[in-house]
């Protein structure tokens, strides 16, 4: 604080070094979490009166003071990355209950603000999060972390690249040995312990009920509150392979089979086809099938897989980087 205080006293800017600092302990002030009454602290956590900090660098006028200028970006802050992890993860919000998903998203921004210049990429440590403190999410860690983990999925799905889909004419007569394929860059393949995409749904079925009842002009229509909702049963524990994708500008998520799911993730990694599939009829579901049967099963898997346009031509050494 002390550069900032001299640069306060000076009450001007001399250089891009001073901008710089004036720049990020201005950040600090913003980032600080607010009070449960959720107005703006009045000392740091190394005890400085912030009104005094304020004073430096903001100038009041006839209706507010330095603090109280400082405070309203404050709490637009706060309000604004809060209600962005509400948006971006309702099934999280709905395992941990509003009070306790609140006290994550406050510890987690306060470790991880903000740093990108889009709110999309926000929640993209909630994972590694939860899993350094797990007392934010105990006694179901496991669950959130799926939950998390499906949840950011969609928002990589929605919004990244697409890559042109491969053609029947560039595969045809290709030996298997040397067939290889990349994957969509916005398609996500998830390895889950719950069945939390069952959840999920429920969770927004629950939501879209509840806009339809406040919505309604129905004279017997029965008025929704929200902190009073019905409970879901949790997750229940089952392995679940799930895709995660975009097809015509809408999110889809789909279950896959374990064979199936090990070999578009081994496509994705580089593997060819042969190799994947040889180390799918050895290691999952399909070692018990008959090798005519896996045949018929692997056809069916590539149509659906590219009636969804989810292979592409590998990647060079160049887009790889």
């Amino acid at each position: 604080m002390k550069t900032l205080e001299k640069a306060s006293r000076q009450n001007k800017v001399h250089s891009l070094a001073q901008l710089r600092t004036l720049q990020k302990e201005m950040a600090e002030l913003l980032f600080r979490p607010l009070r449960p009454n959720w107005k703006s602290r009045r000392t740091n956590d190394d005890g400085k009166s912030v009104s005094k900090i304020a004073a430096g660098f903001i100038k009041p006028n006839d209706r507010l003071t330095s603090f109280e200028r400082l405070e309203i970006y404050n709490r637009c802050y706060w309000f604004r990355v809060l209600d962005s992890l509400y948006d971006d993860f309702p099934g999280l919000l709905a395992l941990l209950g509003n009070r306790k998903f609140l006290k994550l998203a406050t510890a987690y921004l306060r470790q991880y603000p903000s740093e990108s210049f889009t709110l999309r990429n926000l929640g993209s440590r909630l994972e590694s999060f939860l899993s350094e403190k797990p007392e934010y999410s105990s006694p179901h860690q496991g669950v959130s972390l799926d939950m998390v983990r499906f949840e950011w999925a969609q928002i990589v799905a929605f919004d990244e690249a697409s890559r042109k889909p491969i053609s029947p004419r560039e595969i045809k007569g290709k030996k298997q040995g040397a067939l290889r394929f990349g994957l969509q860059p916005h398609l996500c393949l998830l390895e889950l312990n719950h069945a939390v995409d069952h959840y999920l749904i429920a969770v927004k079925n629950q939501d879209t009920d509840g806009l339809r009842n406040e919505a309604s002009n129905a004279t017997n229509a029965v008025p929704v509150d929200h902190n009073r909702r019905r409970r879901l049963t949790r997750p229940k524990r089952e392995k679940v392979y799930l895709a995660v994708h975009r097809y015509d500008n809408m999110l889809y998520y789909k279950r896959l089979e374990c064979a199936a799911f090990s070999i578009l993730r081994d496509l994705g990694e580089g593997r060819s086809l042969e190799s994947a599939c040889k180390k799918a009829i050895k290691t999952h579901d399909s070692k018990n099938l008959r090798p005519e049967d896996f045949q018929e099963k692997l056809t069916e898997w590539f149509s659906d897989w590219s009636s969804l346009g989810w292979l592409t031509s590998p990647r060079t050494k160049k887009e790889t980087k």
